[in-house]
């Protein structure tokens, strides 16, 4: 098995969802203070790796919201998103589960693989919130996570905020690192929704 340092930097995403680079200034918004919760339900309180931020995206919350859940559709979207698939059928909803993978490019120390992520709907308020957790697993990595969503209308559009934590011996044994990592990964997919639903892709779900 790979050092923790060597097996983290092999995930540019993180985990959280992919996204290798950093969000710009301004595109994103770090925050503090109380977790977000979905029906009452948060991330996971003991988790030392752990990210806040949200964004403000110009276009219906109806649109965002059907953006976000159509699950099959991420790779359409999300650069990091290979391939996503609902292991379920019918309205996105809780109990849904879906399957997706990210590739990892090779590095020196390991050859190229992918990260494959289970999820499963724990909670879900439409239009409102999502809350999903689930093993995200590759050679030498075990993580598992739990991701909040709140979607709140706006003047001129709508609020996206998004809260996630993981836990696992690789990332806690190097928790500045997977922050980092799990950070980008975040920033990188607020980005890439609101840069989709802004020009206009989420009319598609209308």
């Amino acid at each position: 098995m790979p050092g923790i340092r060597t097996a983290l930097l092999t995930v540019p995403i993180a985990l959280a969802v992919l996204g290798a680079a950093a969000a710009p200034a301004g595109a994103a918004h770090r925050h503090t203070g109380a977790s977000l919760t979905c029906r009452g339900e948060g991330v996971d309180p003991d988790a030392r790796v752990r990210h806040r931020t949200e964004t403000v995206i110009h276009a219906p919350l109806r649109a965002v919201w059907k953006l976000q859940t159509d699950v099959a559709r991420w790779p359409s979207w999300q650069t990091a998103v290979k391939t996503a698939e609902r292991l379920d059928h019918g309205p996105f909803r809780k109990g849904s589960a879906f399957r997706w993978v990210s590739p990892i490019p090779a590095n020196p120390a390991t050859p190229a693989t992918e990260l494959e992520i289970t999820s499963t709907v724990e909670q879900l308020r439409p239009n409102s919130c999502i809350r999903w957790s689930g093993p995200a697993v590759a050679e030498g990595l075990h993580i598992d996570g739990v991701h909040v969503w709140n979607f709140t209308a706006v003047k001129g559009g709508v609020r996206v905020s998004t809260e996630e934590t993981h836990t696992g011996p690789q990332v806690d044994a190097d928790v500045p690192t997977a922050t980092e990592i799990l950070r980008q990964g975040l920033e990188a997919w607020l980005r890439e929704l609101k840069t989709t639903a802004e020009a206009g892709a989420g009319s598609r779900w209308n």
